[in-house]
């Protein structure tokens, strides 16, 4: 039995052939040990409360593949944080914190949602503080729903129109910094680190403590499942 690691599906009741392909994923994959969900699994979770078709329509995917006996693990990204205990038990999956360290095939293994690890990015790192900070989760879960969907409908519509005109300079400035990578992998004193969040799969092969360690880059769900299975651990990403 093997291990999967996926992230970035951002499914939405606007991408119908998303939803479609993690149903599928989730239905041919019965015979997994566990499955974990390094954030951004929705484009956007609002709170465990939402009753619409969607929001029921993934929970039936994850309960599924949870009955069939396979672990799900979930570390929340930047757009799903607010998906809590309630979610969880209603589906048969475990939060994890960020900066979770696993074993896996002997080897002990750091995951992350990969958010934290993009420390050029000032702006966004001042807007994680102040929007994940307790007090600001306890105000948002006590709003209304639909005012929480407007919120959320405008940041959204601010960083979309935002993303056409960015620079290279930009891109490089939201992507995961080396030196911050180094740190976290030196902390927790792992040789080997799997996350999410910039789009950009890839295995980056280097050096922590004179040893050969690896960063492995999960991929967005947009053109091709990038899922991580442990038994190809090399870092090649099944399509």
């Amino acid at each position: 039995m093997s291990t999967a690691f996926i992230a970035d599906l951002h499914l939405s009741p606007a991408w119908p052939d998303i939803t479609a392909a993690f149903r599928q994923f989730c239905q041919s994959h019965t015979h997994l040990k566990a499955l974990y969900i390094l954030g951004d699994l929705f484009d956007a979770w609002l709170g465990d409360d939402d009753p619409s078709e969607f929001a029921t329509e993934i929970k039936d995917i994850l309960k599924e593949i949870s009955q069939q006996g396979v672990a799900l693990y979930f570390i929340p990204g930047n757009r799903d944080f607010m998906l809590g205990q309630r979610f969880a038990k209603e589906v048969g999956l475990t939060l994890l914190p960020d900066e979770t360290v696993i074993d896996l095939n002997g080897d002990s293994v750091l995951l992350m949602h990969g958010d934290t690890l993009c420390t050029e990015d000032k702006d966004y790192l001042r807007y994680r503080a102040i929007i994940q900070h307790p007090v600001t989760l306890f105000i948002l879960r006590h709003l209304p729903l639909s005012l929480r969907m407007r919120i959320a409908r405008k940041l959204r519509a601010g960083s979309a129109s935002k993303r056409p005109n960015l620079s290279q300079a930009r891109l490089r400035q939201m992507d995961a910094q080396h030196p911050a990578v180094i740190d976290v992998m030196k902390r927790h004193q792992v040789q080997q680190l799997i996350h999410g969040h910039t789009h950009r799969a890839a295995v980056h092969t280097f050096c922590v403590n004179g040893k050969k360690a690896e960063r492995i880059v999960l991929g967005d769900w947009y053109d091709a499942q990038k899922v991580l299975n442990s038994k190809v651990y090399s870092g090649i990403y099944k399509k």
